[in-house]
Parts: C-alpha cells; sequence; structure tokens
C-alpha cells in the first residue's frame, strides 16, 4: 500500500466492515505470507454436472454455473446470429450464468442476448445485468430498458455497474438515488436480486459496503476483478473477497485474463488464469466469450478444474509478482480505458 493511502486511511471515518478488510491486506503485506487470505475455495459447493461446476450464489439459495457468459463479448461479433449461436452453445453445454449491461455496445448485447434466450432458453438461465444510473429517474429508465432489450418481465440479479468513485455510493443511497428505483424494480417483480460492480480499488467497494450497512441493506452479490495479478496491487482479493464471505454475500469474478492484458506478461497461459480466480471463493468467474473455440477453452477449464494447494497458489502468484508490480496489466485499475461511465457522465444521471 502507497504512502498517500495509508494518509487516506489514518484520517479517513472507517467502518466495521471497512476496517476488517483492510486488517487482512495489511497482515499479509506485513507478514510476507504468499497465501492470500481469500484462497479458500469454496469446494463444499461444488457440484458437477457435465463438464460445467455449480455453486451456491451467496447466501441465495441458486445455483450458478463456475464459469459466467461475458455480455461485452457477445457483443462483438459483426454477425448477429453469431452472437445468438455463441449465447445458445453455452448455455446448451451448461452454462447458466448470463453476464450483460445497459450500456454495453449502446444496449447491443441484450438486444442480442434477448433474442437468443427466446424458445424456452430463458427457463434455462440466471440472468444479469446492471445499470449506471445514479438517480432514481435514471435507474428506472434504465431498468425498464433492459427488461424490453432482453424481452423478459424480470432479470434474476440487477447490479449497479461501475461503482468507482468514492461519492459514487453515497449517490446510489442517497434521497432520489438509484437505490429507491431498484426497490422499487424488486417489489414489482422485475428485479429478484441485488449487487454492485466496480473494477477500479478496493476501497470504493468497501465504501459501497459501509454505506449500504448504514443503511440497513445487505447486497446480494459484488462483482470485481479477480485474477492472478490482483494480489499484488489494489487487491479485491485481499481486502474485499473476505468480507463479502463473512457476510454471505455472493462473489462474482471478472477481468480473469484483464481482456487478454494479463496474457500479454507471458507469465500465465488462459486456463490457468480461470482456475485461480475459480479456485477463490467464487460463485461465478465471468469471462468474455467472443468465438466457440473461447467457449471450448471455458469449458476445458471447468472439466479439468481441481482445488489448488497452497503451494500451486504460492507458485502463480511468485511467477506474476514482477510483472503485476504497479498495475500495468490491471489497466482498468491504473487507466480510464475501462470506464464507460467516465466517458459518458451523462449515463449517471
Amino acid at each position: 500500500m502507497d504512502l498517500s493511502r495509508r494518509n487516506f486511511l489514518k484520517t479517513a471515518s472507517i467502518s466495521g466492515l471497512t476496517a476488517a478488510g483492510l486488517a487482512a491486506s495489511e497482515s499479509l503485506i506485513t507478514s510476507g505470507n504468499e497465501q492470500s487470505v481469500a484462497q479458500t475455495p469454496a469446494v463444499s459447493n461444488d457440484t458437477r454436472s457435465g463438464d460445467m461446476i455449480y455453486r451456491t450464489l451467496g447466501r441465495t439459495k441458486e445455483k450458478v454455473s463456475v464459469i459466467g457468459l461475458g455480455g461485452h463479448h457477445i457483443g462483438r461479433q459483426k454477425d448477429e446470429q453469431e452472437s445468438i449461436r455463441i449465447i445458445r452453445s453455452a448455455i446448451d453445454r451448461g452454462i447458466n450464468f448470463m453476464d450483460n449491461c445497459w450500456d454495453y455496445h449502446n444496449g447491443g448485447s441484450e438486444i442480442r442476448m434477448g433474442k437468443a434466450l427466446k424458445d424456452g432458453y430463458r427457463q434455462k438461465v440466471f440472468l444479469m445485468t446492471k445499470i449506471d444510473g445514479r438517480t432514481k429517474a435514471s435507474a428506472a429508465q434504465q431498468i425498464d430498458e433492459s427488461l424490453r432489450r432482453l424481452q423478459t418481465d424480470h432479470v434474476d440479479l440487477m447490479q449497479f455497474h461501475e461503482i468507482l468513485r468514492l461519492e459514487d455510493p453515497d449517490r446510489v443511497f442517497a434521497p432520489g438515488g438509484a437505490m429507491e428505483a431498484m426497490l422499487e424494480a424488486q417489489k414489482a417483480g422485475k428485479v429478484r436480486y441485488i449487487g454492485f460492480t466496480g473494477h477500479k480499488d478496493p476501497l470504493v467497494h468497501l465504501r459501497m459496503l459501509e454505506v449500504a450497512n448504514q443503511n440497513n441493506f445487505r447486497f446480494d452479490t459484488a462483482q470485481m476483478p479477480l485474477n492472478v495479478m490482483d494480489a499484488h496491487f489494489r487487491s479485491f482479493e485481499r481486502q474485499v473477497v473476505p468480507v463479502l464471505v463473512k457476510n454471505q454475500i455472493g462473489v462474482l469474478g471478472m477481468k480473469s485474463m484483464g481482456d487478454q492484458n494479463i496474457l500479454k506478461s507471458n507469465t500465465v497461459k488462459p486456463i490457468e488464469c480461470l482456475h485461480y480466480a475459480m479456485n477463490l471463493p467464487t460463485s461465478t468467474v465471468i469471462t468474455g466469450i467472443d468465438s466457440l473455440q473461447i467457449l471450448d477453452q471455458a469449458f476445458e477449464a471447468a472439466r479439468t478444474y481441481k482445488p489448488m494447494s497452497q503451494a500451486q497458489v504460492a507458485a502463480i502468484l511468485q511467477r506474476t509478482a514482477d510483472a503485476a508490480a504497479r498495475g500495468r496489466y490491471e489497466l482498468f485499475k491504473t487507466t480510464n480505458n475501462f470506464d464507460g461511465t467516465a466517458k459518458n457522465p451523462q449515463w449517471l444521471g
């Protein structure tokens, strides 16, 4: 942890939730222990069917596939029919967790997924999407737009997207804020479970949990980058995951390969990246699948996964330590390249 962050933490008002996460991180930093506190795989939750593993989502009774289909990547194909083919092939083979977002490809990803989920496919999946709105009005509008595009009357999980700034939690929970719209949507049966996502700094996730606690609200899920390099730099694995596990909040991993940037370090291979993230107490590891070949890779990772030993985890952490320094392969933390709401502030409302 750098000096400026230490000074911030000394002067900030930190709740018990935040302090717990930071204490876990600090204990590892000072002890020199290479085994992460978060590397406690939920193998007791694992059930296999075919080549896929299923886990319970937090304190819910929902069973979700350990591999989730990333929503952004299924909007990248030139041919819409190819996107639909990928989605349906994933479902037919056992992936039931569908990720999406109101802003992906200006709604294109949701539209394609909506078409793919016709003909009985909607009933086979746990459908998640995200909204950017921070005000009640903008959030309500985006919720309804997402449902129309997805051609469904409800989603199983709706998440507040890109909680990146320390003020985002306050805006969500403020009077007239997005949480009011989300709770109304849940009461109306449009949303079953509520979560949030972010990729910038674990402190912001801890702040979101803190503000939720102050408002007597407990999220069902939280989504964050979990990968072989995260443990070394602004670590969600070390600071946030232990808090989520303690509070039975479902852990959703993303950016296991950092949109291929982590692979450019030449320290790990794709299936190693997926296995590492699966070895955490994640319910689902959401990964980008933009071709049937990459879909095969995801299923191979699930088929060959076995809980990793402490020695195996330590070896990967040692191998990636130098490359992970300063976050140069986790550009979602160190640049605004992945910050859609920073480039489009009007989405926030």
